[in-house]
């Protein structure tokens, strides 16, 4: 059996804290009464180990185990820099 590794793509909004950045993933759903398509936004907290990445930026998150009270991802990679 292989373990499904879950990965997101958002952008990076806060790299103030060290070794930690907060990263804004936006996704789409259809309202269930109205029909409309509204945007939904939630944060993360991903790990940064080098601080490497900087506010703007379009990173790719990976689970893993969990690393403080509220960090369970990590910056896997960067999609595009700002």
């Amino acid at each position: 059996m292989t373990k499904v590794v879950r990965s997101l793509v958002g952008t990076v909004v806060n790299d103030a804290k060290n070794k930690s950045v907060t990263i804004l993933i936006e996704r789409r759903v259809k309202h269930p009464l109205l029909g409309k398509v509204v945007k939904k936004f939630k944060k993360y907290y991903a790990h940064d180990e080098n601080n490497q990445y900087k506010a703007g930026d379009l990173v790719n998150i990976v689970e893993s185990k969990p690393l403080s009270k509220t960090k369970t991802w990590i910056v896997q990679g960067i999609v595009a820099k700002q």
